[in-house]
């Protein structure tokens, strides 16, 4: 099936950093695929995606960054289309089902996804990735196997998953194809007689089916790499579905200014899983420092380094330097004057119930990004100015 086997390379710290940057777990254990590693075994692992949007996002780029660094050690390296598991929906963090798609829609979807899959792994020279469709084994099933693949999962393994739970307590309906899509993920791995898969860790619990039904109807044991997510600071996942994500047909400006509004709290995570650089290095510089060169690398890594230093002068141009207009509104205020009623009063808001939510989501900050989070906080001694969202900017004049 992988033609001429290239050189495998042992690498003691190479591959510690694979099994530890970025990675939530390893199943059965570090230590179990380490010894695979060190004794220079080729494995073969895949990395499995279900094209239900039409392109890829900052989400898989993490896992596929993960699988380059097995392909420069020789390993097989897998990207399975999941043509056929599309149609149905991965329920994972679903509070009601997904819409079902036509396999049409699926495959249109899917139509930029190896080029741009390609600026991380390479699909040619020596240790060439492979590329394959789900569709070719799932479609094919006769009713009499995928009851025998059934068998082997019981409804108390499946209702384990939270977002079932979840969904039962609240009334809402859980769906027999949903129970069957961690089956037909599973039977991906037994299809192509994997030694391991790699996925968010969003992902687990479909990745561990696979695992059991390896052991079920291959007898062997298959390995779980489950990545970090990318997160926010509610620890909401960063998602095309949560439209806080950035996207690879998005422009190198809009990638970079994209990056520039993530919160300060997700940079040293954002370093560890999306680039090769060491967080620690730029621990010393102001936040917004470490998130510029953040978006700078992200941006070079997908579209180049010219276009990521084209991206950075025209965000510096558009939101620093001329960030703060000249024609914002001033208003005189007396020192001990509350933030919240000044900004109601002058109809700069609208309510205080507004105050209060923008300055839980962080929206209000003294220029240029000190966040305000008390909502009692008074004007000051001295002049301020104030920003509000990305669009809304006030200067507090105290008597």
């Amino acid at each position: 099936m992988f033609g001429i086997k290239p050189k495998i390379v042992i690498d003691k710290e190479k591959i510690e950093e694979i099994l530890t940057r970025g990675v939530e777990n390893i199943y059965p254990s570090k230590d179990f695929l380490k010894s695979k590693l060190m004794n220079g075994e080729r494995i073969s692992l895949y990395l499995g995606i279900d094209p239900t949007g039409k392109t890829l996002h900052l989400g898989h780029v993490i896992p596929l960054l993960k699988l380059r660094k097995f392909q420069e050690l020789g390993h097989q390296i897998i990207l399975l289309m999941g043509d056929f598991t599309a149609m149905i929906g991965d329920p994972t963090d679903k509070s009601a089902v997904r819409k079902q798609l036509t396999h049409e829609e699926v495959m249109d979807n899917l139509k930029e996804y190896k080029k741009q899959a390609s600026e991380f792994i390479d699909f040619n020279g020596k240790n060439p990735a492979i590329i394959r469709y789900n569709s070719e084994w799932l479609a094919k099933m006769k009713f009499e196997e995928v009851l025998k693949l059934a068998s082997l999962m019981t409804v108390e393994q499946m209702m384990k998953r939270d977002m079932f739970q979840r969904r039962n307590q609240e009334g809402k309906p859980v769906y027999i194809h949903e129970f069957m899509y961690p089956l037909m993920q599973g039977y991906d791995s037994v299809a192509m007689d994997v030694d391991g898969e790699i996925g968010g860790n969003d992902q687990t619990f479909n990745m561990l089916t696979g695992r059991d039904l390896m052991k079920a109807m291959k007898g062997k044991e298959k390995f779980v790499i489950s990545m970090k997510l990318l997160v926010d600071s509610e620890g909401g996942k960063m998602g095309k579905t949560e439209g806080n994500m950035v996207s690879l047909d998005q422009t190198s400006e809009d990638m970079f200014g994209k990056i520039m509004s993530w919160s300060d709290d997700i940079i040293p995570l954002g370093f560890e899983v999306c680039t090769n650089l060491n967080p620690s290095d730029f621990a010393e510089e102001k936040p917004r420092d470490q998130k510029a060169k953040l978006a700078y690398e992200i941006v070079k890594m997908y579209h180049g380094e010219k276009a990521a230093e084209e991206a950075e002068k025209a965000f510096e141009n558009t939101f620093s330097k001329r960030e703060f207009p000249d024609d914002a509104q001033t208003i005189t205020t007396s020192k001990m004057d509350k933030l919240i009623d000044i900004l109601v009063e002058n109809k700069i808001l609208e309510s205080k119930s507004e105050f209060r939510r923008l300055i839980e989501a962080g929206a209000i900050s003294d220029y240029p990004d000190k966040k305000i989070g008390d909502p009692n906080e008074t004007v000051g001694e001295t002049e301020r100015k104030i920003k509000i969202g990305k669009k809304t900017f006030i200067v507090l004049n105290p008597e």
